[in-house]
């Protein structure tokens, strides 16, 4: 009984829908603003029948109109998903990148980048020996992430927005400090291998953390620069340069909504960098919902 009153509903819901998507070349604005409205608060199931719509319109504005509310749709969707990782996901790290990637590419087969990030891992692991040291585990990971794999920083594109979007940069294998440290840092974990991101301003980072003590670091490492070991007096070196103190903030790893945050501000620097102004102001929105009280 239960199931034939949801296919009921589902059809009902489906023939409304038709009957806004068909209304949508109004020209009246308050009636198509309206018409907008309804189709947005449908939500994702509206989304195969304005794309189903769009593909048999030959009407320009029709299908400019159509662009729009299937953005504002999954753009909604993507609001949504990445404050729930920061209160029930956060400590899920590619998760929280996946919801960042949603935002340009809603329709992309995520499966592949976990079929990439095991292979990195599975390979890593055939050469992972239980007597290594952390700093030969390191040079391990260097080898199979930068050499094998192919992974290095885009020097050429410093401020392309693909820089941010994990699969663009596991598929160009080109991206900025703090992709290539995410990608790094997902494998090593992976590996029980403690490295987790450092919030360094100007550069991120990552910290090799003590097996006694995670408090304490016993190196970094800069992905940017093809996995170079970095010392606490290089870190503190580069704070003296920037005038900023040695604080904890900037030496201790940070949590997975940080590194989020980091991600979305790079993602609005590279599109006001590219003189996109719209899809600037929506990162930043985004940015806000995962900011601190």
């Amino acid at each position: 009984m239960g199931s034939v009153k949801y296919f009921v509903n589902f059809m009902v819901k489906e023939k409304e829908i038709k009957a806004l998507i068909y209304l949508l070349d109004d020209p009246d604005m308050d009636i198509f603003k309206e018409i907008e409205h309804k189709l947005v608060t449908c939500g994702p199931e509206a989304v195969p029948l304005l794309e189903n719509s769009w593909e048999s319109s030959f009407d320009p504005l029709a299908q400019n109109r159509i662009e729009d509310i299937i953005h504002k749709i999954q753009y909604d969707q993507v609001k949504n998903e990445l404050q729930l990782w920061k209160l029930n996901n956060s400590d899920d790290l590619l998760e929280g990148l996946l919801i960042v990637n949603r935002y340009q590419y809603p329709n992309l087969n995520e499966e592949q980048v976990y079929f990439q990030l095991a292979e990195i891992r599975r390979n890593a692991w055939y050469h992972l020996m239980y007597e290594m040291s952390p700093v030969e585990q390191v040079k391990m990971l260097n080898n199979i992430i930068f050499r094998e794999f192919g992974l290095s920083g885009n020097t050429t594109n410093y401020h392309d927005p693909q820089n941010s979007f994990i699969h663009k940069v596991l598929e160009s294998k080109k991206g900025n400090p703090i992709s290539l440290a995410c990608i790094y840092a997902l494998v090593a974990q992976k590996l029980d291998i403690p490295i987790y991101g450092v919030n360094l301003p100007k550069h991120f980072v990552l910290a090799y953390l003590n097996s006694e003590d995670p408090q304490k670091v016993d190196f970094y490492i800069n992905v940017f620069n093809r996995g170079q070991i970095m010392r606490e007096e290089d870190i503190n070196s580069f704070l003296r340069q920037l005038n900023l103190p040695l604080s904890d903030q900037y030496i201790l790893p940070c949590d997975n909504v940080a590194i989020i945050q980091r991600v979305l501000r790079n993602l609005m620097a590279a599109f006001e960098q590219v003189g996109n102004p719209e899809k600037r102001t929506e990162i930043e929105i985004l940015l806000s919902l995962i900011e601190e009280d």
